[in-house]
């Protein structure tokens, strides 16, 4: 029968250099799994980043549907107010910016729809629709110039558009030539005024009323008497100054009938 000795443990003639790489090796696979544990951690975090950018861009696309939706039914506030919200989730949207122009100046807004128009296109350079949204409320504003410039700017990222052409180009050139009629009309108008003030003729006054008359005999009554005296200086060859006053004699009296009246 057998005898029972003594289990010897395991790892007992292990040598010690041997004990300590495996300590190594230990810490080294649990470095590994902190590591894991690290890059789970980040790529949870980037996934929930992609998760709440999909809910913004999806919750804007709805906000942007019911906004077109109370539009096309002419509640035109309350659309703007639905962009205003898709805004705030995603601003870098050019769309909104240009389908609130629309609404605006639909409601007669037409600082506000050039400001929203420039907005979109400041986010979308080569969207033709926001430069013809431009174009339109610069003309609401009166900015032909502008707006010319702007549909031909959308011309050329866009030469296909019958609409760009026909309506919205056509149109504001046919509103510059009458503006430039306009303006050339009043600046005749004003030139021909500053010269009937130039011209202006003399006052027709009455020259045969008894007031003028009487004014005439007075003047000429005056000068005869002035005439008809005289005043003489001599000096002398001693120095001696002598004033003689002569008198001349008027055989004629003035009468009303002598001055000749005008007509």
């Amino acid at each position: 029968m057998a005898s029972f000795g003594w289990k010897r443990k395991i790892g007992e003639k292990v040598s010690k250099a041997t004990s300590q790489q495996f300590e190594a090796e230990a810490a080294d696979d649990k470095g590994l799994v902190d590591n894991d544990d690290d890059v789970d951690w980040l790529h949870a975090t980037k996934r929930k980043k992609e998760i709440l950018l999909e809910d913004c861009m999806e919750k804007s696309k709805q906000l942007k549907d019911e906004g077109a939706r109370l539009a096309e039914n002419r509640r035109y506030w309350e659309a703007v107010h639905k962009w205003d919200e898709a805004l705030q989730l995603t601003p870098e949207d050019a769309t909104l910016y240009e389908m609130k122009s629309q609404v605006l100046m639909a409601l007669h807004e037409m600082f506000p729809a050039v400001h929203a128009a420039e907005m979109a296109i400041q986010r979308n350079p080569r969207s033709w629709e926001a430069w013809q949204t431009l174009g339109r409320a610069q003309l609401g504003l009166g900015e032909i110039g502008l707006a010319i410039r702007s549909f031909q700017v959308a011309l050329h990222i866009y030469p296909m558009s019958p609409e760009l052409w026909k309506e919205d180009l056509t149109w504001a050139r046919k509103l510059h030539e009458q503006q430039k009629k306009a303006t050339k009309t009043k600046a005749m108008q004003a030139e021909a005024k500053e010269a009937d003030v130039a011209h202006e003729s003399i006052p027709d006054y009455d020259f045969e009323s008894d007031e003028i008359v009487a004014v005439c005999a007075a003047i000429a009554e005056k000068e005869k008497t002035v005439s008809a005296t005289k005043t003489v200086v001599i000096v002398s060859a001693s120095g001696t100054v002598e004033t003689i006053i002569e008198k001349e004699e008027c055989t004629t009296t003035p009468d009303d009938a002598v001055f000749i009246r005008a007509r």
